[in-house]
């Protein structure tokens, strides 16, 4: 694999692990998300802009540049997942998690973003660590070894989504900006 390519292909595994499937574990109500993302972990990182659409059994998920340019596209079904660069080069696996073990070499837990992106802990995950802010939304999750810190925007009339979630656990951290949040839409 192109050692250049390895960035972008790090912070698509990074989203889309969180499009695995996990067991008996219901699926997130549907959303389309606009924003930012920034991957790190191992010695390495990324950003890119980031469109994010997931419905019950489905996510896409384009890194773009800040002009707009498609760095990569990854879509996730019940049929698995396929990972396009911008060469055209496309990768495929069985999920989402597999793509990240066979493209780097471990697994991220990152199936739990759907959930963690809405403020819920993973049904059915191990124990978790809900904290609240005076405000009664979700401050922090913690759960399975990995920390979800929130941040709201504080604008009346702001809509009750998280502005930011910053994702842990060791040196593995992952950014998220949220620009734009669309509810129960699939354009």
């Amino acid at each position: 694999m192109n050692p250049l390519r390895l960035p972008a292909l790090l912070a698509i595994a990074l989203l889309h692990t969180g499009c695995a499937v996990l067991d008996n574990v219901p699926p997130a109500a549907a959303f389309d998300v606009l924003g930012r993302v920034l991957a790190s972990g191992e010695g390495r990182a990324f950003s890119s802009n980031l469109r994010w659409r997931h419905d019950s059994d489905e996510d896409e998920i384009w890194l773009m540049s800040p002009v707009g340019q498609t760095l990569a596209h990854i879509a996730v079904n019940p049929s698995g997942a396929t990972l396009t660069a911008a060469d055209q080069q496309v990768y495929r696996a069985r999920s989402a998690e597999s793509l990240t073990e066979s493209a780097f070499g471990w697994t991220l837990p990152l199936a739990r973003l759907r959930h963690w992106i809405r403020g819920d802990a993973v049904p059915g995950g191990a124990n978790a660590v809900v904290r609240h802010d005076a405000r009664g939304r979700i401050e922090q999750i913690d759960q399975d070894g990995w920390a979800v810190r929130y941040a709201y925007a504080d604008e009346p009339g702001a809509a009750q989504h998280p502005r930011r979630l910053d994702v842990s656990r060791g040196d593995r951290r992952i950014r998220l900006v949220i620009d734009d949040w669309r509810d129960g839409v699939r354009p």
